[in-house]
């Protein structure tokens, strides 16, 4: 029987798996591609999920041990993607995704020693305007969600900037 946390963990790595074999396959042009209307291209949106997987934990394992999180404001969060964008401009592709698979398991390694009492601990949280949240909700709401959240959107501006080819190409048809 696996415990809550395996299967914490175990969403980690399948948000992280399908981002990075997407990633994988995608062209230098694909690579390339910015994101409406968030600005950053595909590679970076992709290095940053996988440069965001240590935070995320750590700010779960802050509530798991019933400390709040406290001044972090989205317009705060907003600056540090701001600053990672323009110091990963460059990113490359093979690097991105070792960072994405490394980081991604870094942070399922730290989810699985969590035990039942420190995934329903809370605490405050100001991201979310102060509410008592559950360091599962935060690990779901973050470290799980993050994954799938910027590969829709990448998956949506690649399809509206590429021709029908490519579109089969990028579902695995061809």
């Amino acid at each position: 029987m696996k415990t809550r946390a395996e299967v914490l963990a175990g969403r980690i790595e399948q948000g992280a798996r399908a981002l990075a074999e997407f990633a994988d396959r995608l062209t230098d042009a694909d690579w390339e591609t910015v994101v409406r209307p968030d600005g950053r291209t595909v590679g970076v949106i992709i290095h940053h999920v996988a440069s965001m997987y240590p935070i995320e934990v750590q700010l779960a394992q802050q509530v798991a041990s019933s400390a709040p999180i406290e001044n972090v404001t989205w317009s705060m969060v907003a600056d540090m993607n701001a600053v990672h964008a323009r110091e990963n401009a460059d990113c490359c592709k093979h690097e991105t995704i070792h960072l994405l698979q490394r980081n991604s398991r870094r942070a399922a390694e730290a989810v699985r020693v969590m035990t039942d009492a420190q995934l329903d601990s809370a605490a405050p949280v100001s991201l979310n305007a102060g509410a008592p949240l559950t360091a599962q909700f935060v690990i779901e709401d973050h470290a799980v969600r993050h994954s799938w959240h910027h590969l829709a959107k990448i998956r949506a501006a690649l399809e509206s900037a590429r021709p029908v080819e490519r579109k089969l190409a990028l579902a695995g048809v061809l």
